[in-house]
């Protein structure tokens, strides 16, 4: 799968209530890259898995931006 692949299916799932209601209740990744596949869209579980590991770490960087912070002083 490509990069690609993955964003165009995004952006279909976005726009397409149907689609996006048949991936609602799916609990595996095997079962979002069936719907993916039905949909015409050629992704793979380990792509998945990538991009959702990507996505953690953008958000705990995002966290980590965004967090706050606490200077203390000692007087």
């Amino acid at each position: 799968m490509s990069e690609q692949q993955l964003k165009a299916f995004w952006e279909a799932t976005q726009a397409d209530s149907a689609l996006k209601q048949k991936l609602q209740g799916v609990t595996d990744l095997g079962g979002v890259v069936d719907i993916a596949k039905e949909a015409g869209f050629t992704i793979s579980v380990e792509e998945l898995e990538k991009a959702q590991a990507e996505l953690s770490e953008d958000e705990q960087l995002s966290g980590a931006a965004g967090g706050i912070c606490v200077i203390f002083t000692h007087r």
